[in-house]
């Protein structure tokens, strides 16, 4: 009972539709039993003034009822539906009852007029009237049989009633259902962007009642929006501001290296001089990140995923052969994808470099390319350690780097994939290359293809 008063609070939907059925109910049923008890009085006036109808006929006619007799009783008759007619003047007793074709005991001493009396252990109801030739007669009819006439008359006048409410109710529900569906989708619409989608929510078809939620959600979003623009633009200004002079001290660098000078003074120098290019890479992949954060163009032509692997190799190139790692793409299979050149380009080379750096000396690289349920699927794997399934829901956070590894890096790269893959609508999935052995990683990019 908590539960449901618990939703009932917390449901507007609910509650409405609680509220209606139960006002509905209510109405319905005050409405059917006035209108049941006035079709059954009705029923009664009816039949009374056919008692009446009766009594005027013998009295227009002049006609008097006859003697009854024991055999009186007509032949394969409705005793229920007979009406009675019999003579004051005189009592009457019998010994035989109504059913059993006697006559109907009245007392003599009956005012005129509408009587219900009890006889025989049966409910009969009497009009007494008095003839103008001085003869009074009594009419009766049995009470059970009108009755059951009135109670049926009267549940053919609720019958629509007992018909309309659960359609009514029905309706109720499902219009109030109707009511909050624009409500339910918009919620969903919002539930379902990625960050990058802060583009205002169309309000035309609400009702007035929740636009000015809307329009706060909008306002929200604009203000998001703008939040994050300046995020990005302070990440790739402050990249741009401090590339000049760490490119600087690496020309400074290069030029020491020139000069004489101790062994120990060559170590440190050599120290130096990593920790300068890995703040360079690191300040390439702001930039890059803060690119893939940015909302792009939408392309206006498909690309060829063969052209982004040659592209992507040709840089890359001198760093596997330093590693002597084989490298190339399997197959001639190509694809042309719905996307900007410069997201591929980035998702393609940031793969690339990630394989090449964890793949051991003299290890493989393979790239391929292959098309399902109209999709391009860009598939790189590498003959390197892979990484552990309890890692792979973090290995996309920004800066995250699995402990124990000894690569260079910054932790962006797939953080960056990541993000221009919920741009473009694409997918990312991690497999190992030997289930068995658990080692070696295939990283599947599916990228919507050229309609």
């Amino acid at each position: 009972m908590d539960g449901f008063k618990s939703r009932l609070n917390e449901s507007v939907q609910l509650k409405l539709s609680l509220t209606l059925s139960l006002a509905i109910l209510v109405v319905a049923s005050v409405a059917g039993v006035f209108s049941f008890l006035s079709a059954f009085d009705e029923a009664h006036e009816l039949q009374d003034d056919v008692l009446r109808q009766v009594v005027q006929l013998m009295d227009r006619q002049h006609l008097l009822p006859a003697t009854p007799t024991p055999d009186a009783r007509p032949k394969d008759g409705d005793e229920e539906s007979r009406v009675i007619v019999r003579r004051l003047d005189q009592a009457n007793p019998s010994t035989v009852g109504v059913d059993a074709g006697g006559t109907l005991s009245l007392p003599t001493t009956l005012a005129d007029g509408l009587h219900t009396l009890e006889v025989g252990g049966e409910s009969f109801r009497v009009l007494v009237k008095t003839m103008a030739a001085g003869e009074r007669i009594a009419v009766a009819q049995e009470t059970g049989f009108r009755n059951e006439i009135a109670r049926d008359g009267a549940l053919r006048t609720v019958m629509p009633f007992l018909i309309l409410v659960p359609v009514l109710l029905l309706i109720v529900a499902d219009l109030v259902r109707k009511m909050f569906r624009p409500i339910a989708a918009l919620s969903k619409e919002i539930d379902l962007r990625t960050e990058q989608e802060l583009h205002p929510v169309e309000d035309r078809h609400l009702p007035v009642e929740v636009r000015p939620f809307a329009l706060a959600i909008n306002r929200l979003l604009a203000r998001v929006g703008r939040s994050m623009d300046s995020q990005r633009r302070f990440v790739a200004d402050a990249a741009h501001e401090l590339r000049s002079p760490l490119t600087a001290l690496s020309l400074q660098a290069e030029r020491l290296a020139e000069a004489e000078m101790s062994a120990l003074a060559c170590e440190r120098l050599t120290v130096l001089r990593q920790g300068i290019e890995r703040g360079l890479s690191l300040l390439d992949q702001l930039l890059t990140l803060a690119k893939a954060q940015s909302a792009a163009d939408l392309p206006k032509s498909p690309i060829s995923v063969q052209a982004i692997y040659r592209r992507v190799l040709e840089d890359l190139m001198p760093l596997a052969e330093a590693k002597h790692i084989d490298i190339g793409v399997e197959g001639t299979q190509d694809a042309e994808v719905w996307a900007s050149e410069l997201d591929m380009i980035a998702v393609v080379r940031n793969l690339v470099d990630n394989a090449i750096r964890y793949t051991p000396e003299g290890g493989r690289v393979d790239l391929s390319v292959g098309i399902s349920e109209g999709k391009a699927e860009l598939r790189v794997q590498d003959s390197g350690p892979g990484i552990p399934l309890a890692e792979r829901d973090r290995v996309f956070d920004p800066f995250y780097r699995i402990l124990g590894s000894e690569q260079i890096g910054s932790g962006l790269g797939l953080s960056i994939i990541q993000t221009i893959a919920h741009r473009i609508d694409a997918e990312i999935r991690l497999d190992f290359v030997d289930e068995t052995q658990q080692t070696g990683l295939k990283v599947s990019v599916s990228v919507p293809m050229k309609q």
